[in-house]
């Protein structure tokens, strides 16, 4: 009797012998129960003004959808540039684990990581659609994440300004010899291009851009793009509006997470931030796209601006002097070296095909 009881409880026996030897070697993230009552409440802060349209509603937007995906699991709070650090430390912050999260744009920290500028925008380098393409899937976001390892932070792209405008000038420009001794509000790898144009880059922040203009302490400035430059009343204070936006065709914006912070969140609401920046990323830059083509039109009402493209050898000289700007970067920091030529691959190959596919589709009459 006890014998056949035993043949037949053994399949139910061997059964729950393998489900728990699965149990204890599963490596699946969900192998633990996640505790659903648990609320992570995390702090953002951005490098933009309070209100700025676009980029901090955008960041705000981003926010509330962590809120709601995760049906309150994880609150992140929100603060602009100055609120609750200034707003050029988002990136120090973030990694001294001072916050959680934050939102700005890698070449803010080109001082610190002067690689990260191509994690951006570069010089005559690849426009929004290119830099998506790299980025999820030409591996420029592994590598973007590899740079910021030793930092203790975990970027996502999250959002994206579009091709910006050439900038508003006192004078108009006919030639590169226009360009010498001229003032100009222009940061980042752009400045350093337009100094060996023989401009004279200037930094300033945003907020010191109208006055510097309208007081000709400065000669020329470039800020973003058709929607920010009329919001700041740009037209008022030069008349000579240039395109196109050499200096930043497409700067990305990043979402930056300290990475102890992210190790602790359980795997679901890791995906939750995944699917939530990637779809703040497009919901951004459309936004500025279609933002931009209606301030356009405004702007081109105006009988007291001149909108122009700049000639084509100040365009050439340019280029010509970005690659010249890139290579001494590139000689003198291997990091640097490194991720730009990983960069310049990618965006020979994007090239290519844009020439003959989005470039000779434009270009039909």
């Amino acid at each position: 009797m006890y014998l056949s009881v035993l043949i037949r409880s053994l399949p139910l026996v061997i059964a729950s012998c393998l489900l728990i030897a699965c149990g204890a070697d599963d490596s699946s993230p969900f192998s633990e129960e996640i505790d659903t009552n648990k609320i992570y409440r995390w702090k953002m802060v951005t490098a933009w003004p309070p209100g700025f349209p676009v980029l901090q509603e955008g960041a705000e937007r981003f926010a509330e959808n962590l809120n709601a995906m995760s049906n309150g699991r994880l609150q992140v709070k929100v603060f602009a540039g100055g609120e609750l650090i200034p707003a050029l430390q988002t990136f120090d912050a973030v990694s001294q684990g001072t916050v959680e999260m934050g939102h700005g744009s890698a070449y803010y920290w080109a001082g610190k990581v002067p690689e990260a500028q191509f994690f951006s925008t570069v010089p005559f380098g690849m426009t929004p659609r290119g830099m998506n393409a790299w980025l999820y899937h030409g591996n420029g976001l592994a590598l973007w994440r590899e740079v910021y390892a030793p930092y203790n932070v975990i970027p996502f792209p999250l959002g994206n300004t579009g091709i910006q405008m050439g900038g508003w000038f006192n004078k108009e420009i006919h030639s590169v010899a226009d360009l010498q001794g001229l003032k100009m509000r222009i940061p980042g790898l752009g400045g350093k291009v337009f100094a060996k144009a023989g401009g004279t880059p200037i930094l300033l922040a945003g907020s010191e851009v109208y006055t510097a203009l309208e007081r000709n302490t400065i000669d020329a400035t470039e800020w973003i793009s058709p929607y920010h430059d009329h919001r700041l009343g740009l037209y008022r204070a030069a008349k000579n509006y240039y395109y196109p936006g050499w200096q930043e065709p497409g700067a990305v914006l990043e979402l930056s997470i300290n990475k102890r912070a992210w190790d602790l969140l359980p795997p679901d609401l890791q995906t939750i931030i995944e699917n939530a920046a990637r779809a703040e990323n497009m919901l951004m830059a459309s936004e500025m796209e279609q933002k931009n083509a209606l301030a356009l039109a405004q702007l081109r009402q105006r009988s007291d601006i001149n909108i122009a493209p700049f000639p084509a050898d100040v365009m050439e000289t340019l280029k010509q002097l970005t690659k010249q700007t890139l290579d001494d970067e590139a000689a003198q920091n291997p990091k640097f070296k490194r991720v730009y030529e990983a960069y310049e691959q990618f965006r020979q190959q994007d090239e290519d095909w844009s020439t003959i596919s989005e470039k000779a589709y434009l270009a039909i009459p």
